[in-house]
């Protein structure tokens, strides 16, 4: 090895860059030249340089706890994650599977049930969900797409192997932070991606508008899409913004909203306009508070109603939280079998069901050895990884599932994949995941690469940004010619 990697150990992991005895992966060979280049210095300023733009753009994030402020810029490692040609296409087939089946399973379980009377998944699964909607059983969606904007985490264990770890079909977050990570390795690597054909990822908010616009009520070939946003408050609020911006929509919070009639509008300096299409980024609980919570002060009165009457399309759809939850997670392999006749390209993640008598035995048993999850928490909460949980901890997860035992599910510690990250002040081994969005509209889309996500923390395998995680760019490289 030579320069900033010099001292680096891929450990008894698997590396992303570095294979067995150290060897460069080939597609980072190039990469790995021109960092071998770098002096310290330039190095130290390319990276002042990437923390400097995301400042002064103000790219943050808010996290609602702890005791170093509130608003935080998220750490961004410069040297990239590489996805071959070849590597990526076998994701896209497996997550363009996934999305396909999940879609057809909220159209079921609204509707027919089939999957339920068929004895695949158990009834009082599903109708024990959390984020289930009873109250939509029997309503259509345009084109039975329920899930337009998915994001499904992936990662890789030891031997390697894709495994999908959750996936986020409410609200998911974070596509902002992968645009602005390309064009900050843009500005400080310039010259290095003449020495690459990536793949290009500045489309995704076109092909997001694109999505948002075929759902349209009624066929309406010139809908007005806005995206609704809990406000300027919320952790999230930077990439509201930036996606409404980036699709040349308006931006709207729920007060700037009215429904009148069963149609929804909104509130401009030329009088109401009709609103056709919601992006919302608001939870189902908080979006009604004539149907949902009545405390809600984000949502909008009515809105239910005009949904249900078909003259505006929310996105993603009410209920889709049920495809979100950990333990109908656990029978999406199922689902793929029994919509598609497939077997599943991505496999899950082994997991235990504590609504399972014999599952709970066993895990109540090996809680030490288990990572716990809470069915319906995200963003790194309600989860306990046994083997870093201090006894306290453990007893307090074992009381809990014994109370809720529909409410976790446990897993084995996979010991998730690392790459080379600059933390500490040196290049050493971080734990990643992988977070590519997939778009359901006319034709599936999925946007070459993903947020490449950073557990910072040395030794740890959280890499949620609420618990301080980081990104890196990632480049998917393309088979034929062409630069990012």
């Amino acid at each position: 090895m030579q320069g900033i990697f010099d001292q680096y150990d891929k450990g008894p992991f698997f590396d992303e860059m570095f294979g067995e005895g150290g060897k460069i992966r080939p597609h980072y060979e190039q990469l790995f030249q021109r960092f071998g280049e770098l002096e310290p210095a330039e190095f130290d300023r390319k990276r002042v340089l990437a923390e400097k733009s995301y400042l002064n753009q103000g790219i943050t994030f808010t996290v609602y706890s702890g005791d170093e402020g509130t608003e935080r810029i998220m750490p961004f490692d410069l040297i990239p994650r590489i996805i071959p040609a070849d590597e990526w296409a076998f994701i896209e087939k497996g997550l363009t599977q996934r999305l396909q089946a999940l879609n057809l399973f909220l159209r079921d379980v609204y509707h027919e049930q089939k999957i339920i009377k068929d004895g695949v998944i158990p009834a009082e699964i599903v109708r024990s969900a959390k984020h289930f909607r009873p109250e939509l059983v029997g309503f259509d969606v345009p084109h039975d797409i329920y899930i337009h904007v998915c994001g499904t985490d992936l990662i890789r264990g030891a031997d390697g192997r894709y495994l999908v770890l959750e996936d986020n079909g409410r609200c998911p977050s974070g596509v902002s932070y992968l645009l602005e990570n390309r064009q900050a390795m843009k500005r400080v690597f310039p010259r290095l991606f003449n020495r690459y054909a990536v793949r290009p990822v500045g489309r995704y908010p076109q092909e997001l508008l694109a999505s948002l616009r075929y759902v349209a009520p009624h066929g309406n070939p010139d809908p007005t899409v806005v995206v609704l946003s809990p406000g300027v408050y919320n952790s999230a609020y930077f990439e509201h913004s930036f996606l409404a911006r980036a699709m040349g929509i308006e931006i709207v919070i729920g007060h700037d909203l009215v429904v009148e009639k069963s149609r929804v509008f909104m509130k401009t300096t030329k009088g109401l306009k009709q609103v056709d299409v919601i992006y919302r980024r608001i939870d189902d609980d908080f979006l009604d508070p004539t149907v949902f919570r009545k405390d809600s002060l984000l949502g909008v009165p009515g809105i239910v109603e005009a949904y249900r009457a078909g003259n505006v399309t929310l996105a993603n759809a009410l209920g889709t939280g049920v495809a979100d939850d950990k333990v109908v997670y656990y029978y999406v392999p199922a689902m793929i079998k029994y919509y598609l006749g497939e077997e599943a390209v991505l496999p899950n993640v082994e997991t235990y069901l504590s609504a399972v008598d014999s599952d709970r035995k066993f895990l109540l048993e090996h809680l030490p050895e288990l990572v716990v999850k809470a069915a319906n928490e995200s963003g790194g909460y309600g989860m306990m990884i046994g083997p870093q949980a201090a006894k306290e901890e453990i007893a307090k997860f074992r009381d809990a599932i014994i109370a809720d035992p529909r409410g976790y599910v446990a897993q084995p510690v996979i010991q998730l994949s690392r790459s080379p990250c600059f933390a500490d002040g040196k290049v050493e081994g971080r734990h990643i995941d992988l977070r590519p969005y997939i778009l359901s509209g006319e034709k599936t889309t999925i946007i070459p690469g993903g947020l490449t996500r950073v557990a910072m923390r040395k030794g740890s395998l959280v890499v949620n940004s609420s618990q301080g995680g980081g990104s890196k760019d990632t480049w998917v490289l393309d088979e034929g010619e062409g630069v990012c």
